[in-house]
């Protein structure tokens, strides 16, 4: 068993041995904080699809209600003729074919890819940088569209990114721990609707398994899954 913090077993001494309301584990959390900076709340979704079949799996954005505390440095590969949209919604870097060309030298200071489908030619070679690092340009997400003035609203106003890994799981933030505890727990209730939004047709049996909320630091606090599904009937 490997050692831990004597704050994180304190921490972890705290949770209660069942799933808790989502209203009641997110001022847990809070509480549980013992970190010095403003952590990431964060949710990890079990759920009951298996990823290895492309009708079972679970892909989707959600544009959070408060947002996550923290700006994304958006960069927006397009035709001249959508330049000046992009600019004008707040993107941080906007140009055509010579960005990829930087991007291809090593150039990675942003966040978040929004490209226009006449483009995704030239995108289409970062494919072995973007992908790994899940910054590639997608029209499942939204990423690929010729309205990139929206797209960049979104994703400056907390628009995340959920896909299920290999092992069934979803992980995906939704705000600081400084938030107000209803704040938070709005973001998560919106994450929450949109996963089960994307729940596919072939799955079969619960969908959520298990749900756990923690701070970036801080131990996991399970969640009533029954509870989760209910608020949405």
């Amino acid at each position: 068993m490997r050692n831990v913090g004597k704050k994180f077993a304190a921490a972890r001494g705290q949770v209660p041995d069942r799933p808790l309301p989502l209203e009641e584990a997110v001022p847990l959390v809070q509480r549980l904080k013992f970190a010095a900076f403003d952590e990431t709340v964060e949710m990890a979704f079990r759920l009951g699809v298996d990823p290895k079949h492309a009708d079972q799996m679970v892909r989707g954005t959600v544009v959070l209600p408060h947002g996550l505390g923290k700006t994304k440095k958006v960069l927006v590969i397009a035709g001249s003729d959508k330049q000046k949209d992009a600019l004008d919604a707040g993107a941080d870097t906007v140009g055509g074919e010579e960005l990829v060309e930087r991007i291809q030298g090593g150039w990675m200071d942003f966040e978040a890819v929004v490209a226009t489908p006449d483009m995704m030619r030239a995108v289409g070679k970062l494919g072995k940088v973007l992908g790994p690092r899940g910054l590639m340009p997608n029209p499942k997400t939204g990423t690929v569209t010729p309205d990139v003035a929206k797209a960049v609203r979104e994703i400056k106003a907390g628009k995340v990114e959920f896909r299920v890994d290999k092992t069934g799981i979803v992980h995906a933030p939704v705000g600081k721990v400084s938030f107000a505890a209803d704040r938070l727990v709005e973001n998560a209730r919106a994450l929450v609707e949109s996963l089960l939004r994307a729940k596919p047709a072939a799955a079969k049996g619960k969908y959520m398994k298990s749900v756990t909320i923690c701070s970036t630091m801080g131990p996991g606090v399970r969640v009533d899954t029954a509870g989760l599904e209910a608020a949405r009937r």
